[in-house]
């Protein structure tokens, strides 16, 4: 049986317990995180959209995950720049600190 998709209270309290974890984090990339785990977006373009976010912001964003090395880009559209990225070793950590 598949888990039923996340809602905005779920995706909300995610959100708020990554930056819990993470203080240096912006809520716009806990948010990215938050997003990736309930499996609501895993690129760019799709955060932006279902967001409602400008998608130069989400990619500042990423880039600022990936210094962090919390992501790890996967791929990038050279013409719309749309990203794709996964959790990393140490995002992943981030990541189990929800479950506690």
């Amino acid at each position: 049986m598949s888990e039923p998709p996340a809602d905005a209270e779920t995706f909300l309290a995610a959100t708020d317990t990554i930056a819990a974890l993470r203080s240096d984090l912006s809520t716009l990339e806990a948010g990215l995180l938050a997003a990736l785990s309930l499996d609501l977006a895993a690129d760019s373009r799709s955060f932006a959209r279902v967001f409602g976010v400008e998608h130069a912001l989400v990619l500042r964003a990423v880039d600022a995950l990936t210094d962090f090395g919390l992501l790890t880009v996967t791929g990038r559209d050279r013409r719309t720049q749309r990203t794709r990225y996964t959790v990393s070793a140490s995002g992943q950590d981030v990541l189990t600190g929800l479950a506690s």
